[in-house]
């Protein structure tokens, strides 16, 4: 595939078979990601490789027991690193500012890129990969398995292995309401409803067919997809507490000095 089919094929993958990835196309996928775009190209990130099963084990209860962290043979975890700039930078007689809210965005999103690079290049040697949402839900753990230090902070995780289904293409909401021209153009209820219509369905269809998310969703009476993510998937209240931790490990870490 040329770069724009191969964006445009991406689809998540969740379920993987065990075969091993050869070494030379782990390093073409590391090495991918070291090229991203990162800010005055400071590369403020590192990537832990995970490839021993006791430890994808370990860190399989960590991302909420999903079974895609135990199946694919490599979990590559993202983090975003001043660690390594700052003695760098104390070893060379320069103190280092980066204790601070803005250094950690943008070690975050110097992560980020990073792993979209990662992602593209593992997609590009026919593999699949998966992005965990749980890694900022597990700072905590991930920070103790990893020996994590201070000025460092877990970003995001991928799967990568080889795909064992073969999922459609999911739905993604019009070019038109995502993209704004010149000026952020509000959005009126006419807009709304346009915009997530096919969403409501596909959406709504599509977590149906999961029998243990459809019994939970009948069970607890919401009647739409925007319940789904309010009231079961996404609550205020676990929002509100995993931001808690979010919090206090961005203080230990020494970003909210």
């Amino acid at each position: 595939m040329n770069p724009l089919e191969l964006l445009n094929a991406h689809r998540s993958i969740r379920a993987y078979a065990p075969d091993p990835i050869p070494e030379d196309v782990l390093q073409s996928i590391l090495h991918a990601a070291t090229r991203a775009s990162s800010s005055g190209n400071m590369q403020t990130y590192s990537i832990l490789v995970t490839r021993d099963a006791e430890r994808r084990r370990a860190l399989w209860k960590y991302h909420f027991e999903q079974d895609m962290v135990v199946q694919a043979p490599v979990l590559l975890t993202f983090v975003a690193d001043w660690n390594r700039m700052n003695r760098w930078c104390r070893r060379s007689d320069a103190e280092p500012g980066f204790d601070n809210f803005l250094s950690f965005l943008v070690a975050f999103a110097d992560a980020m890129i990073a792993a979209q690079n990662a992602a593209l290049a593992a997609e590009s040697h026919g593999l699949g990969i998966c992005y965990m949402g749980t890694t900022l839900c597990a700072t905590t753990d991930l920070i103790e398995f990893f020996g994590l230090p201070a000025d460092t902070f877990p970003a995001t995780t991928l799967v990568v292995g080889t795909p064992r289904e073969d999922p459609e293409l999911r739905a993604r909401l019009p070019l038109e309401s995502i993209v704004h021209q010149e000026r952020y153009q509000p959005y009126d209820d006419e807009r709304i409803r346009r915009t997530y219509e096919s969403r409501e369905t596909e959406g709504w269809k599509r977590y149906m067919s999961f029998p243990d998310l459809a019994a939970k969703m009948t069970s607890s009476g919401v009647k739409n997809l925007a319940q789904v993510y309010t009231q079961l998937k996404y609550t205020q209240a676990d929002n509100e507490e995993i931001s808690t931790e979010l919090l206090e490990n961005l203080r230990r870490a020494g970003f909210l000095s």
